[in-house]
């Protein structure tokens, strides 16, 4: 008897001629991908559970009452069979169920937002496990990878230890991207001013492609990286490498990074601003703009909405010897020698950064 491996080469070889492409999903060396990979197998085989009979009677039937046959039984008057409906529609529902049962399962145990609770099917995660962070930006064409603990950076280089767990912060800088590393997990989406999430691990050393998913221009095509799986002596090896050298990411280097290159070669950067991916998400790397969450902060105290429009930015409680409130103010907003801001007596304004 074929090992269970092999067997199960031979019945995803037809899908995998179909799809064009070799079987790395179904092949995965991540747990996160390998248990998707099982999952598009076990839906598939439900699936043919239905799919091969049917084609199976189409066949039958098409031979069995073919014009030529005589034999075959002519039955005009025939309209109904109980057994028939109840093998017609019982066999499916059966089937959706057990679909519907193992799609719920699969959709929280697989949730990329979810912390990891294994390392493989054998191995959970230790208690305590600190999981390794990588910042993630979608540039016009590369992949930016920043790793707040190592204090470095690299573009079109990802490395990460085996069998230790990954948190991936995804964002764009322009238009939206798809993060995607078919030996790890599922493609997330990475979309500017916002932040995904993807924990993963990989479980075999070895380099692995990773690319974007989603047509964001001309560059698309070579946007493209590579995903080391390193043993942690050798992690640290590359780590040490990448401090070695580059120099430091600033925000006005980055500001350089960011404009539209293609193919762009593996770059390693030794440090970098502990505060540029929050900048990023935040859309404020140069430090003339104000930040996505300080706009949502005056929006969540009142904004410019309201009867009292500008005036309702933060509104302090009343001092005993006042009958006015204390308002604060942000300057770029307006001043007190704008016209709106001289209809209230100076006595009551105050300017605050």
């Amino acid at each position: 008897m074929p090992p269970l491996k092999n067997l199960r080469g031979l019945l995803l070889l037809p899908l995998a001629l179909l799809a064009g492409c070799n079987t790395v999903v179904l092949n995965a060396s991540g747990d996160v991908a390998r248990q998707q990979g099982n999952l598009i197998v076990v839906s598939t085989v439900l699936m043919l559970l239905i799919i091969v009979p049917v084609i199976a009677l189409i066949v039958f039937f098409s031979w069995k009452y073919r014009q030529s046959n005589k034999q075959a039984n002519y039955s005009p008057d025939w309209d109904h069979s109980t057994e028939l409906e109840l093998a017609i529609w019982a066999a499916p529902l059966l089937i959706i169920i057990a679909l519907g049962a193992i799609t719920w399962i699969s959709t929280h145990t697989l949730d990329p937002y979810r912390p990891l609770r294994r390392i493989d099917v054998q191995r959970p995660v230790p208690e305590g496990t600190k999981p390794l962070t990588v910042e993630v930006v979608a540039l016009d064409w590369k992949w930016l990878f920043i790793y707040p603990e190592q204090g470095i950076a690299t573009v079109n280089e990802l490395a990460a230890p085996v069998d230790r767990p990954i948190v991936f912060k995804i964002t764009a800088s322009s238009v939206m991207n798809s993060f995607f590393i078919p030996a790890l997990a599922g493609q997330i989406y990475a979309m500017p001013a916002m932040e995904t999430k993807l924990n993963a691990v990989i479980n075999e050393p070895g380099e692995f492609e990773g690319f974007s998913a989603n047509y964001s221009g001309a560059g698309f095509s070579g946007m493209r990286f590579k995903f080391h799986g390193l043993k942690d002596t050798d992690f640290d090896q590359w780590v040490q490498k990448a401090k070695a050298g580059g120099g430091e990411l600033t925000r006005e280097r980055y500001l350089e990074l960011e404009r539209p290159s293609e193919r762009e070669p593996v770059r390693r950067f030794a440090a970098v601003a502990p505060d540029l991916y929050d900048a990023i998400l935040n859309r404020c790397v140069d430090r003339n703009k104000m930040c996505m969450k300080q706009m949502m902060a005056i929006d969540a105290s009142g904004g410019l909405s309201g009867p009292v429009g500008a005036y309702n930015i933060t509104t302090k409680p009343l001092q005993p010897d006042q009958n006015s409130p204390i308002r604060t103010y942000v300057t770029a907003m307006c001043t007190v020698d704008d016209p709106a801001g001289m209809s209230i007596p100076r006595s009551n304004l105050r300017i605050e950064n």
